[in-house]
């Protein structure tokens, strides 16, 4: 394959190092190494070793490189997670460095500024300290604050996220750049698509309406909000079912075991597109978000969404068109929004196909790689001597 114009570098193809923390993580770039490398790119993805990092090896034009990194702050392994990176990077000797994830981003941001790397983009996909308090709400501040500080630019996923970093002192807004409407990978809307298979979910009473949540089951996702909603609705005997797909990353269901009717827990699956078109709407109650990429699904799908005026979350509907919004954290308006669809069929469905409009034309996978595609070239254009 010949380059694109623009892409080549006095060693050759124009060579882009990607990182992410956690093996898992290398989930969130489903698709884009594949894209770079068709559009000319000598691609180099790291993460911490895992099967998803093996399979993204195996994808012509990919190179992976397992790197250990510790997800929480632990300051002997981060030394050598820096240690590593700078390795790593003299190794590859990459034109531009492209990572996201906060200890990714720390750790591979500072080492391509210590080594010399001209094109260094912060892939900034939330922020965790809007969730945290005291002295680790000031440590992860530092954190980002400090990696934004050393990349040459730094992409947000949402047009709120930018917002939430230049109030907050972050980052001077020069600094931090939205592509488009936002979105962390985009969606695939042909895989999520109205009259796609369907999952077979023993437990389903038919006939009932299913409010679905689908996602990591941890504090920032709003389960606890999700659970008293429920109880309110409950109280009101509406009469519904709750379908909860995704691991557990540290919260706890203890509270939906108080609920008239127990919902039931999948866990993790491999293909979520089969359990979007069971629901009547998609629930995500979330605290936090960079942008959420299980409301495009569901919209994608066709599904109506109820979720919150998070960061990030805020940019994933349009207000009473495409999805309904209410306040983080309060119970009381989640549970009236969700009686709304619960009890108007019609409501639930001009949603639904108003958000499926709505995604495939802000929102397509394609599109937006190639968006990223586009703004990687030229800032290792814009750095070079």
């Amino acid at each position: 394959m010949v380059p694109e114009q623009g892409l080549v570098s006095p060693a050759g193809p124009a060579r882009i190092l990607i990182g992410v923390t956690a093996d898992v993580s290398v989930g969130l770039l489903s698709g884009l190494p594949q894209r770079l490398a068709a559009d000319g790119w000598d691609v180099h993805v790291a993460s911490s070793p895992g099967q998803r990092l093996e399979a993204l090896g195996a994808e012509q034009g990919v190179t992976v490189h397992p790197l250990a990194m510790a997800r929480e702050i632990d300051v002997a392994r981060d030394l050598r997670g820096l240690r590593d990176w700078m390795g790593l990077i003299r190794r590859v000797r990459p034109d531009v460095v492209f990572v996201g994830t906060p200890k990714a981003g720390l750790l591979g941001i500072t080492a391509a500024r210590l080594v010399g790397v001209r094109a260094r983009v912060y892939h900034l996909r939330g922020l965790r300290l809007e969730t945290a308090s005291g002295v680790m709400r000031r440590v992860l501040a530092s954190m980002e604050r400090l990696t934004i500080r050393l990349s040459t630019k730094t992409l947000a996923v949402s047009p709120s996220l930018r917002q939430q970093v230049v109030s907050l002192g972050l980052a001077s807004e020069s600094r931090v750049t939205v592509l488009g409407h936002g979105s962390s990978n985009g969606v695939d809307v042909e895989r999520f698509a109205p009259g796609r298979p369907v999952a077979e979910v023993d437990g389903l009473i038919p006939g009932v309406p299913v409010i679905g949540f689908v996602g990591r089951l941890n504090h920032d996702k709003g389960l606890e909000v999700l659970a008293e909603a429920c109880r309110l609705l409950d109280d009101e005997r509406v009469d519904y079912q709750l379908l909860i797909v995704g691991g557990v990353d540290g919260a706890e269901l203890t509270p939906f075991s108080r609920l008239r009717r127990p919902p039931i827990v999948l866990g993790a699956v491999d293909d979520t597109s089969m359990y979007y078109p069971l629901m009547r709407a998609l629930c995500l109650p979330t605290l936090r978000e960079g942008f959420p990429n299980v409301v495009l699904e569901a919209g994608a799908t066709g599904i109506a969404v109820v979720t919150t005026d998070a960061t990030g979350a805020v940019d994933s509907v349009i207000p009473e068109r495409t999805g309904l919004l209410v306040p983080a954290g309060d119970a009381g308006e989640l549970a009236v929004a969700l009686r709304r669809v619960i009890e108007e069929p019609d409501l639930a469905a001009e949603l639904g196909a108003a958000a499926r409009e709505f995604v495939v034309e802000n929102f397509r996978r394609d599109a937006v790689h190639a968006s990223v595609s586009g703004f990687l070239r030229d800032e290792m254009v814009r750095d070079r001597p």
